[in-house]
């Protein structure tokens, strides 16, 4: 079993004993110590609640909804929801928070609580930590019985959402009809089979082949939208002749996209794409984070704006965005985050914005994807066993490569000439992350593989 309590919230596996898994007892202790966090910070005493699909949802949201009522919150709840949806919705309620229940792209064994601000933006990590320490010297009171909070429902927030894409300056339904794209959409049997197919209605696409899209949380595969465990999509959208596949994560904050001959578009370039698209129209400055690729950096270079990076990590991104005036920026797990919206991961958004794209570009997605730099990027992991130092991992291997350009921003992030490679601490596993990128994925394999040699025999000593 495992619990996780970083700045990406609370998560872990359902079961096991409380403090080792996602026990009904840290669920309960976490929700009144943010409950109380909220009203300490805001005196409001609204929290907006949403879920994704998954097989643990409804149980998790019980005790989440019943622990906010014993602490005297108001819970506005939307039901089966995303998380974007939840990130606009905090604010249009004019709610102190929000809790969005989900363990983003982890297996059905997980879930989680991601906590929102009163501008549904993730809690900084200062606001974090105080949540961890409230939980664990469980400092809240609980509520006498007329001073319990009340419960409402809200079904509206899927069209609000999808009105709030449609009103978006740059999205061009008329365009999106005119190219009549058929679309195939693999939502992995979560929230995604609700949200996305009345967006691409509601953009005028006719013709959706629909794969995983009941919202049952029953995962027909791994719910991370990689390559490996996207073939039934790709095989789909060759066997129907679709434009293109959609794939999201569990709750539809990750997009992806299958090419019209079933290869991947690459998660990486969903955001590039896309900032391309805005920087056409809105030259500006973009973010994203360390292990995200070389590519959107060319792009912004090459529309005249400055690329930052920031450390991994959604609020991470988010404040670099805002200090340097970022039109566009995200993470290059086919996050999108785009201000006019709102500051989160949007994949409803990201989808009307890569359509609209592609459609007034009149190409295939894949003539579009020609026309982006070449990079290849290895997505590797080591996983951590009791005892071990990270830290001094990574400190062994700075020293290592001292002579080469290095940012330790985030865990170490080693820039060679034509390639780079970055280590980091996960904040949703227990792993180290080793993300690299060349120009073949022959050159990022090798120096993936030779770093992770490197770390290896650091554990060994």
């Amino acid at each position: 079993m495992t619990l996780i309590k970083s700045i990406s919230g609370i998560r872990g596996t359902i079961g096991g004993r409380p403090n080792d898994g996602l026990s009904p007892l840290d669920i309960v202790k976490f929700t009144a110590a943010f409950g109380r966090l909220i009203l300490q910070n805001t005196g409001n005493n609204k929290i907006v609640v949403g879920r994704d699909a998954r097989m643990s949802g409804e149980m998790v949201r019980n005790l989440v909804v019943g622990t906010l009522q014993s602490v005297g919150m108001n819970v506005v709840d939307l039901g089966l929801s995303t998380t974007p949806t939840v990130e606009i919705a905090v604010p249009k309620e004019n709610a102190g928070g929000g809790i969005i229940l989900t363990a983003s792209h982890n297996p059905a064994q997980w879930n989680a609580l991601k906590l929102l601000n009163e501008k549904g933006e993730f809690i900084n990590d200062e606001q974090g930590k105080k949540v961890l320490e409230i939980a664990d010297k469980l400092d809240f009171d609980f509520s006498e019985v007329y001073d319990l909070g009340k419960v409402s429902f809200d079904d509206s927030y899927l069209q609000k959402h999808i009105d709030e894409v449609l009103a978006l300056e740059f999205v061009d339904v008329e365009a999106i009809k005119r190219a009549n794209f058929k679309i195939a959409v693999d939502a992995v049997n979560s929230t995604g089979g609700i949200f996305v197919p009345a967006l691409l209605r509601a953009l005028g696409v006719e013709t959706i082949y629909e794969i995983f899209c009941e919202p049952n949380g029953d995962f027909p595969h791994n719910p991370e939208p990689l390559a490996e465990n996207l073939t039934e999509l790709s095989a789909l959208v060759v066997k129907e002749h679709a434009d293109l596949g959609i794939a999201v994560d569990p709750d539809v904050d990750r997009l992806c996209f299958v090419m019209e001959n079933g290869e991947m578009f690459g998660e990486e370039y969903t955001l590039v794409a896309v900032a391309d698209f805005i920087l056409e129209n809105k030259p500006g400055n973009t973010v994203s984070n360390l292990s995200s690729t070389r590519a959107l950096r060319d792009v912004t270079l090459k529309h005249g704006g400055e690329y930052f990076a920031a450390a991994v990590g959604e609020v991470n991104v988010v404040n670099k965005m805002k200090e340097v005036g970022a039109v566009i920026g995200g993470e290059g797990n086919g996050g999108v985050i785009y201000p006019e919206t709102h500051y989160g991961r949007d994949a409803l958004a990201g989808i009307a914005l890569f359509l609209t794209h592609l459609a007034k570009r009149k190409q295939t997605i894949s003539e579009l994807r020609a026309t982006y730099p070449q990079y290849y990027m290895s997505k590797n992991k080591i996983t951590l066993t009791d005892g071990m130092d990270i830290d001094q991992i990574l400190n062994e291997v700075e020293k290592i490569y001292q002579n080469e350009n290095f940012s330790t921003i985030d865990g170490l992030k080693i820039d060679f000439e034509d390639k780079w490679v970055h280590l980091r601490k996960s904040n949703t596993e227990p792993i180290i992350r080793i993300y690299s990128e060349a120009p073949t994925l022959a050159e990022a394999e090798a120096i993936a593989d030779k770093v992770m040699t490197n770390i290896r025999s650091l554990i060994k000593d």
